[in-house]
């Protein structure tokens, strides 16, 4: 059973607005996580902040929405576990927005399991 998408917004100390998933990105889901992304930049190309490092699963709809994203703004920087840093840079995403790897959590408050 695919662990629920929750999506949070709010703004960096710097003002720029952030979003904050947890659980997973997938086709079922993909349109509540591309609407928080539009609804964050406000119809603006102003930049943006995804925070990805407790998402558990990002599939190709996931990766998808934030190629477009990417487009659709200044500047994306996107931060994510550890473990999804290559799948972000295979895919070529890397190239486009900044990938900023998560720290790693020791106490499993990301809600992946530790290597």
């Amino acid at each position: 059973m695919a662990t629920p998408l929750h999506l949070n917004t709010d703004r960096g100390a710097d003002g720029t607005p952030r979003v904050i998933a947890t659980g997973e990105i997938d086709l079922s889901n993909i349109a509540t996580f591309t609407r928080a992304l539009a609804d964050a930049g406000g119809g603006t190309r102003r930049p943006i902040t995804v925070d990805l490092s407790a998402v558990r699963y990002l599939d190709s709809a996931g990766i998808n929405a934030l190629f477009d994203h990417a487009d659709a703004v200044d500047h994306l920087r996107v931060i994510v576990h550890p473990l999804l840093v290559r799948v972000l840079t295979v895919s070529g995403f890397s190239k486009i927005a900044t990938v900023e790897s998560a720290p790693a959590s020791t106490d499993g408050a990301s809600g992946l399991d530790s290597p």
